[in-house]
């Protein structure tokens, strides 16, 4: 299969079960929104060490949260409740409460519920007051700049973590252009993060290492400084491979996202330096969730 003069490789992505939420954050400004935002999904590129992966979903229009100001919609998964119920917590209180003019809202509707602002109360030192409304719980916690509203708890869902494809180039101009047309993209799809910076993985990785304290490590046949060293996936034309990682709440909307994302890449063709598309998988070992690439793009 070749899309615009790229190859597309019969290959598969390989994801895996993860658990998510999902915030709304609003604030007397959308900059300050998002500077609640930005600010909690620091250090939440990957499980591997950062306990949680997290980013902006979208902007919301003031029609669209609980008190009717700007917001940003933000999810944050992680491999399971007990991760969430730690993280969760922990970032919207150094990240959010500390944000001036700000409030925090669950955006997900569930059974399943964590704490929120049920642990953050305290912060009050008794000061705090509860109110409910229309069966949700809100916490009202006076602070310097005036009151931190907060929601009690919010809601988790089972999602899908790990969905990629890898776009291989010329250089790494070239190849990076294509990945932020890419991710730009996929920012229209719901449901659906690309927690990395930028959205964009220049260290792709694989599972495991020579070093038994390492739980991944480089991807050395992706590596194009390694070719002739190593036993490559690399053509002589390659010289730059990134990857975008996408976490979904489901299998349609990761598919979905796979789907513009790399059609955005391949849009700029082999003529400007794209050669192939790929996806990281490790034989069907590592999750039991496959997104064949020519599948989703047929």
């Amino acid at each position: 299969m070749k899309i615009n003069g790229v190859t597309i490789d019969d290959t598969f992505a390989e994801a895996f079960p993860m658990k998510a939420t999902r915030i709304i954050i609003t604030a007397m400004t959308l900059k300050w929104a998002y500077r609640a935002a930005n600010a909690l999904r620091g250090f939440a590129s990957s499980v591997i060490a950062c306990g949680c992966e997290a980013d902006i979903e979208r902007e919301l229009k003031p029609s669209e949260t609980p008190d009717g100001r700007p917001g940003i919609s933000l999810m944050i998964f992680a491999m399971s409740m007990k991760d969430l119920e730690k993280q969760i917590p922990m970032r919207v209180g150094q990240s959010i409460m500390t944000a001036p003019t700000s409030a925090c809202y669950s955006g997900l509707d569930s059974e399943v519920q964590i704490p929120m602002g049920k642990h953050l109360r305290y912060f009050g030192d008794g000061y705090q007051i509860s109110k409910k409304i229309n069966g949700r719980r809100f916490w009202r916690i006076p602070v310097m700049h005036g009151e931190f509203i907060c929601e009690d708890t919010t809601g988790v869902t089972n999602a899908i973590g790990g969905g990629n494809f890898l776009v291989l180039g010329k250089t790494s101009r070239q190849v990076l252009t294509a990945c932020e047309a890419a991710v730009e993209e996929i920012k229209k799809v719901p449901g659906v993060i690309t927690a990395f910076p930028g959205g964009i993985v220049g260290s792709g990785s694989k599972v495991g290492s020579k070093y038994d304290f390492l739980s991944a490590s480089t991807n050395e046949a992706y590596c194009p400084t390694l070719k002739g060293q190593v036993k490559s996936d690399l053509g002589d034309d390659i010289g730059s491979v990134m990857e975008i990682v996408i976490d979904g709440i489901d299998e349609k909307s990761i598919s979905e996202a796979t789907r513009v994302g790399v059609l955005a890449a391949c849009s700029f063709g082999s003529r400007k330096g794209i050669y192939r598309i790929s996806a990281g998988n490790y034989g069907g070992n590592l999750g039991p969730h496959h997104f064949h690439l020519r599948k989703i793009l047929k």
